[in-house]
């Protein structure tokens, strides 16, 4: 009987080293996974989620809800970085739901500030002002982010007063990294408010309190300052403090030199971008022979570093310098150098969608697998309730209804929440796509306007006709930098919109003045501010009523754009040509004209399909000949405002 006992004992020791050693190797295991992902955080998001779906599943089917929610929190910090802020408010609220933590809270209300969502910001954000027992650095965020909440809401005092309470808390408890922060915060919104005598206040304790902190943070500090002053128009002193930055980048090493900069993107605090900017408030001054030099440099540095944006921008810059100095020979030589940046540009900006595309294909992929995961756990969890529902029939048969019917109604439920993620995951994905999508079929001028327009340039300095090359150069110019402008943007105002084709219109009749007159009616009753449209989805229609209607009639043409009120929230865009007609124009048409008028209006219908599948119907085009005899053209563009 002693014996049997102590084998017994034996036994389960046995037993429970054995599951000791088994939970140790499993946190173990998802402590290594967790510190892997946030090793490769910044530099590869596809592996540092890879890391966080290891970490869950190490979890088993059952696991405990602090560590699930503190794997959540982690991927949805991985996602704010890469500024995926959707994904990452998704992944916080759902570690609130599994275990709520001041830290996750805090981080979910900085997520909702990114999106502007200052609402949800606010409701996440106040009820932890009553948390007792907070670290002082977490306090101090509180209260910044609660600053920033007002701030975006347009409530300047009550953004100034929580950035006051954080710098009172700062101040007391000796946080030195947030006091220059604060200060700086408080000077923009007073800034923001026009109230520039205590703006300048706070911006020199920034300035003061930044120079004893790490050189690149009190570099950022001169840059913002220096912004001021150029809001203020205080050029002499912008280019005084600009120069100091620039001295003091130049001095630090260049890995500390990159540091300056911010993750994901390039900050502004580059030796090339203070270059501009110096050479900027030179040309505000009308101070050309100084500027000159400043751009020089921005451009090399630009080149040697690789950043094609401030290059372009300089180079342009560069062009209208000399030709407000009168140097049209160096302005165009110059103009040329720009043309061919943003040629380049454009290249990279298609492998950046195409990265973009994959790194979507890849998020998406590593989402997923946590999902399903997720879903795997619900499901043992939901085998395990039928199972022990089973069990207890068997001694409570008088329970087996309810239990039966409870067990469905979960099931139910479950399976309703992930068909509810899923749904959620599937559409936010469509969204990423049709964006995608649209920035990959957003027109562009045509290539033949701008060389045509580089030859008529051409034309008038061969004729000596100055005043005429310098007027049709900087029109074009104008024209050029709106484009550009927007080529970023999914849908600009209606009124942007109308600028830009009214300058391409004014272009296109300099040059064909004996082809066509033309003339832009707007219905008074038009709010265009309150109408979006794509950017240039207009100009491709206008070009073809000049090119293929008006410049082969014999006789004088013309042309109307009008826009006409049809409803509160509908109106009417008429491009109309008493051309030769579509029928006579494809005629005409060389093979090559064929194809690129093809594709050309083929992107446009796609760009018009994906905006109607996004927004609901919001624009459809007509075109019709004007005319019995084929001659004319008419194009009815409807659009309808997005409430």
């Amino acid at each position: 009987m002693q014996k049997n006992r102590i084998l017994f004992l034996v036994f389960n020791l046995v037993l429970f080293m054995g599951f000791s050693q088994t939970q140790k190797r499993t946190e173990d295991s998802y402590r290594v996974s967790l510190d892997s992902a946030k090793f490769y955080k910044k530099g590869d998001i596809a592996k540092s989620i890879d890391f966080i779906a290891q970490a869950i599943g190490s979890l088993g089917k059952n696991p405990e809800k602090k560590e699930l929610a503190l794997a959540l929190t982690n991927l949805g910090e991985v996602y704010e970085y890469h500024r995926q802020y959707d994904l990452a408010i998704s992944n916080f609220k759902d570690a609130q739901e599994a275990y709520k933590t001041f830290r996750t809270a805090l981080l979910l209300g900085k997520a909702y500030i990114q999106t502007r969502d200052y609402k949800n910001a606010a409701s996440e954000l106040h009820p932890l002002e009553e948390v007792n027992g907070v670290v002082p650095f977490q306090k101090i965020e509180l209260y910044e982010s609660l600053g920033d909440v007002y701030k975006g809401l347009g409530e300047t005092q009550k953004a100034i007063a929580y950035y006051q309470e954080g710098l009172k808390v700062a101040n007391k408890n000796q946080v030195n990294p947030k006091i220059p922060d604060l200060n700086s915060k408080i000077a923009d919104a007073y800034a923001r408010d026009n109230r520039l005598e205590e703006a300048e206040s706070y911006y020199g304790n920034s300035l003061e309190l930044s120079s004893q902190q790490a050189p690149q943070r009190a570099i950022r500090e001169k840059e913002k300052v220096a912004d001021f002053y150029n809001k203020k128009n205080q050029y002499d002193d912008e280019i005084k403090l600009r120069k100091k930055s620039l001295n003091e980048l130049q001095s630090l090493p260049r890995t500390a030199a990159k540091s300056a900069r911010t993750p994901i993107e390039a900050d502004s605090i580059t030796a090339q971008s203070i270059n501009y900017k110096i050479a900027n408030a030179y040309v505000a001054q009308d101070k050309y022979d100084e500027a000159i030099p400043y751009l020089e440099e921005s451009i090399k540095e630009a080149n040697n570093e690789n950043d094609l944006v401030i290059q372009k921008d300089a180079t342009r810059k560069l062009s209208e310098v000399y030709r407000d100095k009168g140097d049209f020979s160096k302005a165009f030589e110059t103009y040329q150098s720009y043309v061919a940046i943003v040629d380049t540009l454009y290249l990279r900006k298609e492998q950046e969608i195409s990265q973009a595309s994959r790194l979507s294909r890849e998020i998406a992929t590593g989402q997923s697998r946590i999902t399903g995961l997720e879903k795997e756990r619900e499901l043992s969890q939901s085998k395990y309730d039928l199972a022990l529902t089973e069990q207890q029939l068997a001694l409570e048969s008088n329970k087996k209804q309810k239990w039966i019917i409870y067990s469905l109604i979960f099931g139910i439920l479950l399976t309703a929440l992930a068909a509810y993620f899923f749904y959620r995951s599937n559409k936010q994905q469509q969204l990423a796509n049709n964006l995608l999508a649209l920035k990959s079929l957003r027109s562009q001028m045509n290539p033949h306007f701008i060389f045509n327009a580089l030859n008529s340039v051409n034309n008038y300095i061969a004729k000596n006709d100055e005043r005429s090359a310098n007027r049709y150069l900087s029109e074009f110019s104008t024209l050029m930098r709106a484009v550009l402008e927007n080529s970023e943007e999914d849908v600009i105002s209606l009124s942007r919109e109308l600028e830009l084709i009214e300058l391409y219109v004014k272009l296109e009749h300099s040059r064909f003045t004996e082809k066509f007159d033309y003339a832009i009616n707007i219905d008074e009753q038009i709010d265009a501010e309150a109408f979006q449209i794509p950017p240039m989805l207009l100009q491709p229609y206008i070009e073809n009523a000049i090119w293929h209607g008006l410049r082969y009639k014999e006789e004088k043409g013309t042309l109307s754009i009008e826009l006409v009120q049809k409803e509160t929230d509908l109106i009417e865009i008429r491009i109309t040509d008493n051309g030769i007609g579509r029928k006579k124009s494809k005629e005409l048409k060389t093979k090559n004209q064929k194809t690129q008028n093809s594709k050309g209006m083929g992107n446009i219908k796609k760009r018009i399909a994906i905006l109607n599948t996004m927004y609901k119907d919001k624009v459809s085009v007509s075109v019709k000949d004007l005319n019995n005899d084929a001659t004319g053209t008419q194009v009815i563009l409807t659009l309808r405002k997005v409430v």
